[in-house]
């Protein structure tokens, strides 16, 4: 895990958020999802700067599509946001749990 991954890690583990259990590093089809809550349908990444070239967003658009059609609903967030804006990260997940 980066450590973006392992901050935002320290508050979606050991049912912090709602009750909800998340898993991290979760095989969904032929991708490993940052995080996951198969309860609530919600896949969460944590993208770093390989996400932001033209090769990085297709394959994320591509993926995200992939995702969607299992039922699940992607949020990104960028490693920087994680870091300099938790609260707004959390916030953003409780909103769509």
């Amino acid at each position: 895990m980066t450590d973006a991954e392992k901050y935002l890690w320290l508050k979606l583990r050991q049912k912090q958020l709602k009750g909800l259990i998340f898993y991290r590093q979760k095989v969904i089809g032929q991708y490993i999802v940052d995080f996951c809550c198969p309860k609530a349908n919600i896949v969460i990444e944590i993208d770093g700067g390989q996400h932001y070239d033209e090769p990085g967003k297709n394959a994320d658009r591509r993926r995200d599509d992939a995702l969607s059609r299992m039922g699940l609903k992607v949020l990104r967030f960028s490693d920087r946001e994680v870091f300099e804006n938790i609260e707004a990260v959390m916030e953003t997940i409780w909103r769509h749990i």
